[in-house]
């Protein structure tokens, strides 16, 4: 008899919940049972080629460097980068085809490689329309031993530092500039309106700021330390077009001051 009652209420209990209106409530969100994709590792670099009635694309990579996954990492992206915009400027013509195939053309090349400090230079174009292609110009610095890159901006610790690679820098790009000029023949007033515009453009891609040298290739003495940084601008940094490629050998003695101390025995001298 007890547990014919106890069955009853438990029925009637059941009837009431079913009757009474469920409560709102937020649905909980899925919970992701996968594990997280692990990073993918940078593949080895290989050289690459595109051809289509539209474009063209050619890449080429230096040889052994998976040893520096970082280093190849950074050289993907660059390179990818590249190609995206080359994509981009494709996909903008629509259903046109352009009078001249748009092209992306860059090489890689290993400057150097010790077991201190690798360098890759990357130099190339990329033609879109217009009368010439635009430079592509970028320089990778990889410390092998401390697993990260060397950068600009984290190299030279205060701005007294950059006002003197500044001031060392116009310096060497005024007198290149002087000897350009004076081996052409030009009549005085034209000698100098273009002094006047190249100086401005000398001055205005070197003020003292480490965004204006974030491309440099370190110089490697005898003794395997770095005696210079060879700062690399690209046509209309520092010149227009016709200047092509500009750079300047800034020594280790007027470095050395301002290095940061993780670097500094990276550098020649004391």
């Amino acid at each position: 008899m007890k547990r014919i009652l106890m069955l009853s209420m438990l029925f009637a209990l059941v009837a009431c919940q079913r009757e009474a209106p469920a409560p709102e409530t937020t649905p909980p969100s899925p919970i992701n049972t996968q594990a997280p994709a692990p990073t993918a590792a940078p593949m080895e670099l290989k050289d690459v080629i595109e051809r289509d009635p539209r474009y063209l694309v050619g890449i080429t990579y230096p040889k052994n460097l998976s040893r520096y996954p970082g280093l190849v990492a950074q050289l993907q992206r660059y390179a990818e980068a590249a190609r995206g915009e080359l994509k981009q400027a494709v996909d903008g013509l629509g259903s046109d085809k352009p009078s001249a195939p748009y092209d992306l053309s860059l090489t890689f090349t290993t400057v150097v490689e010790t077991p201190q400090i690798v360098a890759v230079a990357a130099d190339g174009s990329t033609y879109t329309g217009g009368a010439h292609g635009n430079p592509l110009l970028a320089r990778f610095v990889w410390l092998p031993q401390q697993d990260k890159p060397l950068e600009a901006s984290g190299l030279i610790v205060d701005k007294r530092g950059w006002r003197d690679i500044s001031d060392y820098v116009r310096e060497q790009l005024h007198a290149a500039l002087s000897q350009r000029i004076d081996a052409d023949d030009m009549e005085a007033a034209e000698r100098a309106q273009t002094m006047q515009s190249a100086l401005k453009m000398i001055d205005d891609g070197t003020g003292p700021d480490a965004t204006n040298f974030e491309q440099f290739e370190p110089v490697i003495s005898d003794d395997g330390k770095i005696s210079a940084l060879r700062f690399v601008f690209a046509p209309y940094q520092v010149g227009p077009y016709s200047d092509g490629v500009q750079t300047v050998e800034v020594p280790a003695s007027v470095l050395r001051p301002h290095l940061a101390p993780a670097y500094r025995d990276l550098f020649a001298g004391r």
